[in-house]
């Protein structure tokens, strides 16, 4: 689990397609250097966030670490495109006394989408972006949350339909803390979903249909928490 807040940029040393080392795996590995600052408590098996992707720790020293990228994964996100030099958004997974300055996070890309435009507005930039899988939409409203890039970022705007699309704003800081801000036109964001509104679907399906796990006081009490903890923000 992670919370969308990017501690560190790191630079990909290396992308092998198929790495037959130990740690490897016989599989795709990817090697990122420049973040000693979050590999100081760094264990094998750890995981780590790249690109708002959660991947497993095979291998590390103190200013580098190597992740195993699985086949899904390659399909899912656009890791697949990263060569020597890249630039990519890097979180730990949280601890038990970590501020939620966030959201809840998984790790797990539900798809990318293209930046079509990239505007700016006084000092913040304004991103409007086109998921591959535009199914996405129904789960993304204006002023909720949406991770791009591990990043976790609030909805400006959102426009459902076959060409739609959905806008966020990047401030003055964040421009400085995360590589999506840099990205142009074309290039490809992770994008993850707010997992609450899959959660909140599938329990309203499920209830209509009269089917187990569409319990409705159950239900009504997570949208009251969630409405509780908007207000109190």
């Amino acid at each position: 689990m992670f919370t969308g807040l990017v501690e560190t940029i790191g630079t990909v040393s290396s992308l092998e397609p198929l790495d037959t080392s130990a740690s490897g795996g016989g599989g795709t590995s990817l090697t990122i250097s420049n973040c000693e600052e979050i590999l100081t408590d760094a264990h094998l098996g750890d995981s780590i966030a790249v690109n708002g992707t959660c991947l497993t720790v095979t291998a590390f020293d103190k200013t580098w670490f190597k992740v195993g990228v699985a086949p899904e994964t390659l399909r899912r996100t656009n890791l697949g495109s990263l060569s020597t030099n890249s630039r990519v958004n890097l979180e730990r997974a949280v601890l038990s006394e970590t501020r939620m300055g966030g959201h809840f996070v998984q790790g797990h890309v539900d798809t990318i989408a293209t930046i079509l435009s990239v505007t700016p507005d006084s000092n913040a930039l304004v991103l409007r972006l086109q998921p591959r899988d535009r199914g996405v939409l129904r789960y993304i409203v204006e002023k909720g949350y949406v991770t791009l890039d591990g990043a976790s970022l609030t909805v400006t705007k959102v426009v459902d339909g076959e060409e739609g699309y959905f806008e966020i704003m990047l401030i003055a800081y964040t421009q400085e803390k995360i590589v999506t801000a840099s990205k142009k036109v074309g290039e490809d964001v992770n994008v993850e979903i707010d997992i609450v509104g899959k959660y909140v679907e599938k329990s309203v399906q499920s209830y209509f249909a009269g089917v187990g796990g569409g319990d409705f006081a159950i239900l009504e009490k997570m949208v009251s928490r969630i409405v509780d903890e908007k207000l109190k923000k």
